[in-house]
């Protein structure tokens, strides 16, 4: 099977579930370009996500496509995903037992994209990845990995929203994927990058 299907297997895999924590929300499987070089990975879906069913809607994700544009991309050039595939009630951050039970999922969506770069989204997609770092201290460096992904973390959009010091930081990150996606080192800060550098993203 192609990619495609497999990730429609994943999806039905996860429907036929009834066991998983918060049946009582929507699905959120993810969305974007399945040939991806970066993928996006946030905690859980909020409440216009559970609504909508697609991740990242609303202000948060208003703000990540603007990023992603700033970069010379636009959203269908990545995909974008939460760990949690449904709402937790009242957009409480998730649970252990609710990351543990969609992690395997995750993982098969991973996989079968197989992203070059996984940009994590605030401090519990961190974790997932890598318990013992910091995002205070690990934002926009790459965390060195035993397998094939480089995992990029940077501020939520929520957190970004909140406060104008993490929107910089976010921005400021975010400025720097595609010379993380071509292996080029990444300077610590960067405003603003040469339009050719944005190509390699894609790729």
């Amino acid at each position: 099977m192609g990619k495609a299907a497999d990730l429609e297997k994943l999806k039905a895999d996860i429907t036929a579930r009834g066991d998983l924590p918060l049946m009582e929300s929507n699905l959120v499987f993810g969305e974007g370009n399945i040939d991806c070089a970066v993928m996006f990975v946030g905690e859980a879906p909020g409440a216009k996500e559970n609504e909508s069913e697609r991740p990242f809607v609303g202000p948060c994700g208003d703000l990540l496509d603007c990023m992603i544009d700033k970069i010379g991309l636009k959203r269908g050039d990545v995909y974008i995903t939460n760990i949690v595939k449904r709402r937790p009630p009242g957009n409480r951050p998730p649970r252990a037992a609710e990351i543990r039970a969609y992690s395997e999922y995750l993982m098969r969506q991973i996989e079968i994209i197989d992203p070059k770069v996984i940009v994590t989204l605030g401090r519990f997609a961190l974790s997932y990845f890598e318990p013992k770092a910091k995002l205070k201290c690990d934002h926009g460096r790459i965390l060195p990995r035993a397998d094939r992904w480089k995992v990029f973390p940077v501020y939520h959009p929520g957190a970004a929203l909140r406060s104008t010091q993490k929107k910089d930081l976010f921005r400021d990150d975010l400025m720097k994927l595609p010379k993380v996606v071509s292996g080029e080192p990444a300077a610590e800060t960067a405003s603003s990058l040469p339009s050719s550098d944005a190509s390699r993203i894609t790729s």
